[in-house]
């Protein structure tokens, strides 16, 4: 028993403020309803006390797992969000919409964050073709992709390295 919060009121408090965490209940409460409350309310897994200490063990281990595999598809930097199984954007809290060839651009600068892209590494990567320095097809696409995720923000995140080509990083 907690002193003055039930674990129903605590599981709801932390899934309304945006807390992801595993949340494993430990309770002596073992009839259905009580388990399918828990769950409803966001509880990850649910285990009704007496309880051996291994499958203990074993329900955590697999609650790290999940939320390790999960924390890889989401990406951060600065203000901005990607989720790259949602392939959602958001950044200061506004969910931005990117083009399919947007956001692949994003992705791939998101996978090298930090590291200066040429040109051509792009235009193979995103567009399989191979670079011709003719074209601006690059500078168009990436000055799209700074038109919905810097323009309005900062810090911006997108750099041009002039000779060099393209970084994704956070601006001092």
């Amino acid at each position: 028993m907690l002193p003055f919060l039930d674990g129903w009121q605590i599981i709801s408090a932390l899934r309304e403020s945006g807390h992801e965490e595993p949340v494993l209940f430990l309770t002596a409460k073992d009839n259905v309803r009580d388990k399918v409350k828990g769950l409803e309310l966001g509880a990850d897994d649910y285990l009704i006390k007496p309880f051996d200490f291994t499958e203990l063990v074993a329900r955590v281990r697999t609650l790290l797992r999940r939320a390790r595999s999960q924390a890889a598809t989401v990406c951060t930097i600065a203000d901005m969000t990607v989720d790259m199984v949602r392939r959602t954007v958001i950044r200061s809290g506004k969910k931005i919409h990117l083009t399919g060839k947007e956001y692949v651009l994003l992705e791939l600068l998101l996978q090298r964050t930090g590291e200066v892209l040429p040109r051509s590494l792009i235009s193979s990567l995103v567009w399989n073709m191979n670079f011709d320095s003719d074209t601006n097809v690059i500078d168009v696409a990436v000055r799209r992709l700074r038109s919905k995720i810097d323009d309005d923000f900062e810090p911006k995140l997108i750099h041009t390295v002039r000779g060099a080509g393209y970084v994704l990083k956070k601006s001092k």
